[in-house]
């Protein structure tokens, strides 16, 4: 019997979808941590879904293109 079984992530949204839209894990980890820390402070959250943290929704806001920033 050949069961179909999705591997299930830590991390939601996957690592490599969220690193198509910045180009680095480094670059990832600073703009969720900052994000978050944004979200922390009171700024409004950017998608619908919304989870109970705040590092998540930064993740969720990345992954979907909410997010961009820029290298000096």
């Amino acid at each position: 019997m050949k069961l179909n079984v999705t591997p299930l992530s830590m991390v939601n949204p996957s690592t490599d979808s969220m690193l198509k839209k910045v180009h680095s894990r480094y670059a990832l980890v600073v703009l969720a941590s900052k994000r978050a820390r944004e979200l922390l402070s009171g700024k409004p959250c950017r998608v619908e879904n919304r989870a109970n943290k705040f590092v998540t929704n930064a993740m969720e806001e990345i992954n979907e293109g909410k997010i961009s920033y820029e290298m000096k």
